[in-house]
Parts: C-alpha cells; structure tokens; sequence
C-alpha cells in the first residue's frame, strides 16, 4: 500500500495517509475540515540499511573513468600532431 501526501487548500496543512490504491482519495482536512488535494509524489526509493550490503554490490565507475581518461589523453595526441604537422612515431 502507498502512502499518499494530501495539503489542504484553506490552512495549508500537509499530511500524509497510508492508503490502499483503491481507496478514494480524502475530501476533508483532518484539522479545519476544508478541501484537500492529493499531491504527486516522487515515491520511495530503495533503503539499503543493515549489514546484507557490500561495496562490490554497487556499479565500480572506475574502470569506466580509466577509459575514458586514455581515449581523452590519445585525442590530445592525435590533436596536437595534426596541428603541428607532426606524425607521431610509435616504437
């Protein structure tokens, strides 16, 4: 079941109400009994609490930013030899 969020539109109070979805959505303001608008909300993420996780769990972007950063130092090269002339010798 999801949790709704609901703010009245006369005092402003904002609230929150464990509700199934088929359930009509609340009318009434629990504090001024004026009219509600249920609010759209992001929903909950994913909460990795307690000791189940471990760091090889998760993406490594390392790897990637290695990579990235050679072809980044090949295209310096290859830039700088076209703008210089140069050929670039490898041995």
């Amino acid at each position: 079941m999801p949790t709704y969020d609901y703010k009245c539109q006369e005092c402003n109070y904002t609230f929150e109400l464990f509700q199934p979805m088929t359930a009509e959505p609340v009318k009434h303001c629990p504090k001024c009994n004026g009219t509600v608008k249920r609010l759209i909300g992001t929903g909950a993420g994913p909460i990795f609490k307690g000791s189940g996780f471990y760091q090889t769990d998760y993406k490594n972007n390392t790897a990637k930013k290695e990579k990235t950063d050679k072809a980044a130092a090949v295209t310096d090269k290859q830039k700088t030899s076209v703008e210089t002339g140069k050929k670039e010798n490898k041995s």
